[in-house]
């Protein structure tokens, strides 16, 4: 792409927020929140329950308007069903009498937005095929996925969401209830699409111990604030304590930073690695 001059001009950014803020009646999620993602950035996601990570990839899926501010996707607005993203919902177990064989949930990533049956020959099935490959679930393919690991399921979940090659990956809490193993897999997944084919990752996790190795950006929601940057900008007692407005020490020690103090949130105290470059 070129400006008018015939230079190079960057792509376009995969999301772009605007003074965007999100309230409930009288309760702020967050306001003045300005983010720029470029395509095969990975941008992580952290904050307590209640912080407001859910409903900004909600906002960013065209399910709930902004209170103020602008938010666009590959430089249009949001909305809903879109195409140029792809989404990874919370890991939750299939039920083992689930009728869909494997495929057939990553071809919902195509057709399941839309209403009836798709006809004969307009299904993608090459594209599904690909989606299967990508993610390491050719050999299951046919199975019944409710007699999958709940790690194999969350293969399929993450082929269903690039089956469509979306510019902008969302993920949702997908680590929830894997074992060490699984979310190292899933999240190396995620890093080899961005980096081989520029998908912008928007990565919402408490989970961030198998993430951080990969991440740009983090964005760390709390009290109705915010504060993006780089890991080594954001994870520091100084930039923490301000955010919460309460004493946060976060130590590295041996490769790895723990964050202790955060208030009313257990949950939201972190053991991590710390990311090589």
């Amino acid at each position: 792409m070129t400006d008018g001059s015939g230079a190079c001009s960057p792509p376009r950014p995969a999301l772009e927020l605007r003074d965007a803020a999100l309230s409930y009646g009288s309760h702020r999620l967050w306001s003045g929140l300005d983010l720029e993602v470029r395509p095969g950035e990975f941008v992580a996601v952290l904050g307590s329950n209640g912080s407001g990570k859910s409903s900004l990839l909600r906002a960013i899926l065209g399910l709930q308007p902004l209170t103020s501010g602008s938010l666009l996707v590959a430089g249009r607005p949001a909305r809903r069903g879109s195409r140029r993203i792809g989404y990874v919902q919370q890991q939750r177990r299939l039920d083992p009498t689930t009728p869909l064989r494997a495929r057939d949930v990553v071809r919902l990533g195509l057709d399941g937005h839309r209403w009836g049956i798709a006809l004969p020959g307009r299904v993608g099935w090459p594209q599904v095929e690909e989606a299967l490959e990508h993610v390491g679930a050719l050999e299951y393919a046919d199975m019944p996925v409710g007699l999958l690991s709940g790690g194999e399921q969350q293969r399929l979940r993450i082929a269903q969401a690039l089956v469509s090659d979306p510019e902008l990956l969302l993920c949702d809490e997908p680590l929830l209830s894997l074992d060490l193993a699984s979310q190292r897999t899933i999240t190396s997944l995620v890093d080899r699409r961005r980096r081989e084919h520029g998908t912008a990752v928007v990565f919402v996790t408490h989970e961030i111990n198998p993430v951080l190795p990969y991440v740009d950006r983090v964005l760390y929601l709390a009290g109705g604030r915010f504060r993006a940057g780089t890991v080594g900008e954001v994870l520091t007692s100084e930039a923490l304590s301000d955010l919460f407005g309460a004493p946060i020490e976060v130590v590295r020690s041996g490769g790895r930073i723990l964050v202790a103090g955060v208030p009313d949130s257990p949950e939201d105290v972190h053991h991590v690695e710390e990311p090589s470059r």
